[in-house]
């Protein structure tokens, strides 16, 4: 018996294809093709020859042609289970004929990994990789997760970085893959040039961006990020342009020449500057509930007060004064309930027959109807009270809808601090059929109150120990009660506190503690300090206003003061006095975000009478001044949503104290500063080293004297700080003050300045908090400048 074999190569047919011709070239009369007497299945392991010849379709006892056999193969291939397919032709005595598949099955991957990754976040490339786990190896998806690790890696800069997949086979046949990437270095911009711009210098639209060459300073790294030169020509180079009368600005080419091998990149810009525009004509229509004068005030290009006499020339378009404009008029109508007015602003360019390039501008206003508040739902407060958060709401059901009373709402129920962190942003719900409006503040409670205890230090008291109960929440009402103990071989000090906000639900509050303190003073050996007594205060809303208090308080305590350095001694001296004290504050506080303030102001006035007429030792007053003033600077990672992410603030703080009279009784009263433990803050000096004298070198380990102390003091301190949460804060300080002997002497013009940074954090056992700061106008012992670092910590609750 004869056979005649045929292989085709990579599943091609051709020996068929070649019958076929052959048989086309027989007599009309020969015999046609046999059909297929069998199958068989060589090759297979995991599938069974059942499983394979079902899907690939060849029917027993039927003829066969070249295209049911590449349809077979096809259909093999289809699903993914093989990585080769070959068919044998057999033709057999009595002209059978036999069909012989061989296969190549892909091995199951198992598992696959990366390696070689530290400059790109590993999540970032795994989640480039398309690879599913517990099937057949799938080629063509590890191909495509390959060119998509190296997309990733051009996009962030590494032009270098390669990548590569690594097979390996198993015992059991099976298959584990591992992605080998080389990372390389970042390419970093070496060089930007811009062509097509004759407005701006090259230095000039660079400034502009984000992408910029690598410089001497550590900080200019010409990093290249593909996201960020995106944003650059996309949005903040038409903005910077339109910004200064190019509005049609466009960036028409982009060129990355890179130099892989030196890790170096030249970045080519073409640009289309366009005409520079001036502005013309202005129109203003629909609007009926203000007047045109008053919303010309917000019009960014009025003409000046004197081109009455004289034409003023065309002032150039400003873009973002324009948008700002347009926001202000918008919001504007949202304060006085129109919410739903639209504020469309038109910019019709035209050129002059002087080739002047103009824009007419215009806002097109559409009032619509005012809404009203029609009701206010909370929901999710379990545990606070709704009278409290209701008090914090400063819009009512019938008030016309204020977007800024909105907002300062919302704050006002964050600011509370009884609730999950950011606190959801309030609904708006229009009412059906109506222009009214229905409100809806989501709240989720948070745990309040806390017992706390563990180690502290504060106060120039040294190390010891607390235990405390807070509660600020007490009974759901915004009561608050503390209870705090603090302990050790240098304190004892017993603190009770309760304060009703809202006396009898009204706007009164009362606050009522009493006291048992001995302490010894570890910093300036400040000798020990014993009281035993309570105060009562009561506070008044001023003049109506939510934000302003009148504080009245009373103080009656046994104290005694002793010990201490010789001179202390002789000049600081109290056996059982009796101090007697009534004091008179204002206070306004309108800051957002406590603990820690992102916008807003706190402005307190204090007078204090100790003793005289009102009995007791002693006989002097004091005054206080302090003021505190917070402005965003913006968000990131917000996405939008109010009080969320990373909040970014400066703040200016400004305080001052007088005393008059005879206080030697009391010398805790008197000011000291330097350090962060005991009197007045000054981060970069000792404790007790700033002086009505001037610096004192040996302040610190010594121990602190009658002249360390004064009756006034001014105190400044400007931060630049970020929120990263309610209870985390980062910021960056320059400080700066000083005492003075007398009040005639207050000289706040003669500080002594310092600079750092510093965290804090709300723990459970109370703040934490860290300093380092520079101190500028130090002298060593021989009075010769010697500035230098010092490191401030406070931990506990009495900071």
């Amino acid at each position: 018996m004869t056979l005649r074999i045929f292989r085709p190569a990579c599943g091609a047919v051709l020996p068929l294809i070649l019958a076929a011709a052959l048989q086309a070239q027989r007599p009309a009369d020969a015999q046609a093709p046999p059909p297929v007497d069998s199958v068989l299945v060589r090759g297979n392991a995991r599938l069974t020859a059942a499983q394979v010849l079902g899907t690939a379709g060849i029917v027993i006892g039927q003829t066969a042609n070249y295209r049911d056999i590449q349809r077979a193969i096809a259909n093999l291939f289809r699903t993914g289970q093989f990585d080769d397919v070959k068919v044998d032709q057999l033709e057999g005595a009595g002209g059978k004929l036999f069909l012989l598949f061989t296969v190549k099955e892909r091995p199951i991957l198992r598992h696959w990994a990366i390696r070689g990754v530290a400059k790109v976040g590993e999540r970032a490339v795994k989640d480039r990789i398309t690879l599913p786990t517990g099937r057949p190896i799938d080629r063509e998806a590890v191909a495509r997760s390959v060119a998509s690790i190296d997309s990733l890696y051009r996009e962030r800069g590494y032009y270098g970085a390669s990548a590569r997949a690594l097979e390996l086979p198993q015992p059991n046949g099976d298959l584990r893959m591992v992605f080998d990437i080389h990372e390389g270095n970042r390419v970093a911009i070496s060089e930007v040039a811009v062509e097509g711009n004759t407005e701006f210098t090259d230095q000039q639209v660079v400034k502009q961006m984000d992408t910029r060459p690598e410089g001497f300073w550590w900080f200019r790294t010409g990093a290249y990020d593909d996201d960020k030169l995106d944003t650059d020509l996309r949005e903040r180079l038409p903005a910077w342009y339109a910004d200064h009368g190019h509005i049609d600005f466009r960036v028409t080419g982009d060129t990355l020449l890179v130099d892989s091998t030196a890790g170096k990149a030249a970045l080519q810009l073409k640009v289309d500057e366009g005409p520079k525009y001036v502005v013309g004509r202005f129109d203003l229509t629909g609007n009926r509930r203000f007047s045109t004068e008053e919303l010309l005030s917000f019009y960014p290009f009025r003409a000046s007060a004197d081109s009455a006499t004289a034409p003023a020339p065309p002032k150039p378009f400003d873009q973002s004064a324009w948008d700002a404009a347009t926001q202000a008029v918008k919001t504007l109508y949202a304060n006085n309930g129109y919410i739903y007015a639209q504020v469309l602003p038109t910019m019709d360019r035209r050129t002059g027959p002087n080739g002047t390039h103009t824009v007419d501008l215009g806002w097109q206003i559409s009032e619509g109807q005012p809404a009203t508040i029609n009701r206010i739902d909370i929901i999710g407060n379990d545990v606070t009270h709704e009278r409290v958060i209701r008090e914090a709401i400063v819009l009512l059901p019938g008030d016309l809808f204020s977007q800024e009373k909105f907002i300062r709402s919302y704050q006002n129920v964050s600011n509370l601090g009884f609730f999950q962190q950011p606190l959801p942003e309030p609904q708006v719900e229009p009412v059906e059929g109506s222009p009214d409006v229905n409100l809806v503040f989501k709240v989720e409670e948070k745990r309040t109150g806390n017992v706390n205890f563990g180690a502290s230090l504060g106060q120039g008291t040294g190390v010891g120990g607390f235990i405390g109960l807070q509660e600020p929440n007490l009974f759901g009402q915004g009561k608050r009660g503390s209870f705090q103990w603090q302990f050790g071989a240098n304190v004892n000090d017993f603190t009770v506190s309760y304060t009703d906000p809202a006396i009898h639900d009204s706007r009164i509050s009362g606050t009522i503690s009493v006291f048992d303190s001995r302490l010894r003073y570890t910093v300036g050996d400040l000798g020990q300090r014993r009281q035993t007594g309570g105060s009562v205060q009561v506070g008044f809303p001023l003049f109506g206003s939510r934000y302003s208090r009148l504080f009245t308080t009373y103080t009656l305590s046994r104290n005694t003061f002793e010990g201490g350095s010789t001179d202390l001694q002789a000049t600081f001296q109290c056996h059982e006095c009796t101090r007697s004290s009534f004091g008179v504050s204002a206070v306004r506080d309108t800051r957002v975000g406590l603990p820690f303030p992102t916008g807003g102001a706190y402005s307190s006035v204090g007078v204090e009478q100790d003793g005289g007429v009102l009995g007791g030792t002693g006989d002097y007053q004091k005054i206080d001044l302090e003021g505190r003033w917070y402005t965003p600077l913006g968000s990131s990672g917000s996405k939008g949503r109010l009080g969320a992410g990373i909040q970014y603030v400066l703040g200016l703080t400004a305080k001052s104290g007088f005393i008059f009279g005879d206080a030697s009784a009391f010398p805790t009263d008197l000011y000291s500063m330097g350090g962060v433990q005991f009197g007045i803050p000054l981060r970069g000096y000792d404790e007790f080293s700033i002086t009505p004298g001037g610096f004192d070198p040996t302040a610190g380990g010594a121990a602190a004297s009658a002249n360390s102390f004064g009756k006034s003091y001014a105190a400044f301190t400007v931060e630049a700080g970020a929120r990263l949460s309610q209870m985390v804060y980062v910021d960056a300080f320059f400080d700066a003050g000083n005492i003075y002997r007398t009040a005639r002497e207050y000289d706040p013009t003669r500080l002594f300045r310092g600079a750092g940074i510093g965290a804090a954090l709300i723990s459970p056992l109370g703040p934490i908090g860290v300093d380092l700061a520079y101190g500028f106008d130090r002298t060593d012992i021989n009075g010769a400048p010697a500035p230098g670092w010092k490191v401030h910590f406070k931990l506990g609750n009495f900071f």
